[in-house]
């Protein structure tokens, strides 16, 4: 049997530095992925949309690592990857202290062999297991390159982001590049088991040259 870990594989991505913004160039890969916009007066915590979609996520995530261990040709074995969510706002300015006019994209890296037929048989077992729920129609499996980013590694609560994020803009600043797309985080901590300020969080935003 093949095992996989594609966090070691890819640590340069998945466990940045604390102490420095860095230049990366991020490939194309393979995600499950599901979108949806946080409900007024709620927040990603309290919306229930949005646990719908993790939990289908996760559910089909894990399935699909399960029909990959057992399957008779092949069998490949690998952790499932960390969470991650794409942020932005359709309209007005995207903000942490309102969080209720967010949009998001929650996904999950699969490795390469993981195809669109893989995909169906999980989300058919999925459906025989837990009955149709709706967060399952919501899920997509797509490739996804973000390309030339600056990221660092977030420690502490998601509160105390905006403060990481200003040096983030610092390092563009000084090197000559603009944000662009949208703002990404990668979970590596459970914020419903982890202290807060002992949270991780891969923060990671596209750049282009300024000008160009």
């Amino acid at each position: 049997m093949i095992t996989l870990d594609l966090r070691k594989q890819y640590k340069h991505l998945y466990q940045p530095s604390a102490k420095k913004v860095e230049l990366v160039e991020v490939p194309r890969f393979n995600f499950l992925m599901a979108d949806g916009v946080i409900e007024p007066g709620l927040g990603p915590g309290a919306s229930p949309l949005f646990q719908e979609a993790m939990q289908a996520l996760y559910g089909a995530s894990y399935t699909l690592k399960f029909m990959s261990k057992q399957r008779r040709d092949n069998p490949i074995d690998y952790p499932v990857m960390a969470l991650e969510g794409l942020w932005w706002v359709a309209d007005g300015e995207f903000s942490f202290s309102r969080k209720d006019n967010w949009a998001y994209t929650v996904m999950i890296m699969q490795p390469d062999h993981v195809t669109a037929e893989m995909f169906a048989e999980a989300l058919q077992q999925l459906r025989k297991k837990k009955g149709d729920q709706p967060g399952f129609a919501r899920l997509r499996l797509e490739s996804f390159a973000e390309g030339r980013c600056i990221q660092v590694m977030h420690l502490g609560p998601y509160t105390t982001e905006p403060e990481t994020i200003a040096r983030m803009d610092g390092f563009a600043l000084e090197n000559g590049l603009t944000l662009h797309g949208k703002h990404h985080e990668i979970y590596l901590g459970d914020p419903m088991r982890a202290q807060p300020e002992k949270l991780k969080t891969v923060l990671r935003h596209p750049v282009k040259q300024a000008g160009a």
